[in-house]
C-alpha cells in the first residue's frame, strides 16, 4: 500500500490555497510513490500541518513557519523512499559573502 499524506490547514485563515499547492508539488515530485494527498479543512484555527499515515510531520504552530518546499519534501523523501534523489531540492544552497 502506497503512503497516504494528509494536509490539515484552515479555512478561515484562507490557507486552502497554499495547502493545495502543497498537495501538487508533493503529487508532482513523489508521482508514483504516493497513494493519495488528501486536504482537511480544519476545525481548529490556525492549523496547518502535513501528516504520512497518520504520522505527524510538520506542524506549522510548533515550527512557528509554514515549511519550505524543499524541507517538507525532504522530510517525505527521507520517510517514503529514502533512494529518491530530488535532483534540487537536494541540492546546499551555495552563499557568497561580500
Amino acid at each position: 500500500m502506497k503512503p497516504e499524506v494528509e494536509i490539515e490547514y484552515c479555512p478561515g485563515c484562507r490557507w486552502l490555497m497554499r495547502a493545495a499547492w502543497t498537495s501538487q508539488e508533493l503529487l508532482t515530485t513523489f508521482e508514483g510513490v504516493l497513494g493519495a494527498v488528501r486536504l482537511c479543512p480544519s476545525e481548529i484555527g490556525g492549523r496547518f500541518t502535513v501528516r504520512i499515515n497518520g504520522e505527524l510531520v510538520w506542524d506549522r504552530a510548533t515550527e512557528g513557519r509554514f515549511p519550505e518546499m524543499k524541507e517538507l519534501k525532504q522530510l517525505l523523501r527521507d520517510r517514503i523512499a529514502p533512494d529518491r534523489d530530488l535532483g534540487h531540492s537536494d541540492r546546499k544552497e551555495s552563499c557568497e559573502h561580500d
